[in-house]
């Protein structure tokens, strides 16, 4: 089993989903449990499903939980162009957060891709 803390990619996970929190804290109060939470929680899924990946027994259940947690990073990338558009975010926040999404979708494409090869090694 891998600590989930060690990987580079859970840690700017993490980082990325403190930013998220900090930034939807400015939200419009009725966004609270639309586009905040919607946000906060695509934002938090990332980093929790590289952590339950890193649980898992099997590569399979590890690259499954890998590819959720690259969902959630375009989920993510969505939620902060519809921030954007509806001014909740300025430009430069909207940069910085859709750059670290981006960011992680690419680490985890690398990550599953060395799973499954290492998966294959042993194979």
């Amino acid at each position: 089993m891998i600590d989930f803390k060690e990987l580079k990619v859970w840690q700017k996970a993490h980082q990325m989903t403190l930013h998220t929190y900090r930034v939807t804290a400015c939200f419009p109060k009725e966004e609270m449990y639309g586009l905040t939470s919607q946000l906060r929680r695509a934002a938090a899924s990332i980093g929790a499903n590289v952590a339950e990946g890193c649980g898992r027994r099997s590569d399979g259940d590890m690259c499954r939980f890998l590819q959720i947690a690259r969902g959630s990073a375009s989920e993510v990338e969505y939620h902060l162009l519809l921030a954007k558009d509806l001014r909740f975010l300025d430009e430069q926040e909207f940069r910085l957060l859709s750059h670290q999404a981006d960011e992680l979708q690419r680490m985890l494409t690398a990550l599953i891709q060395t799973v499954r090869s290492s998966k294959g090694a042993e194979g």
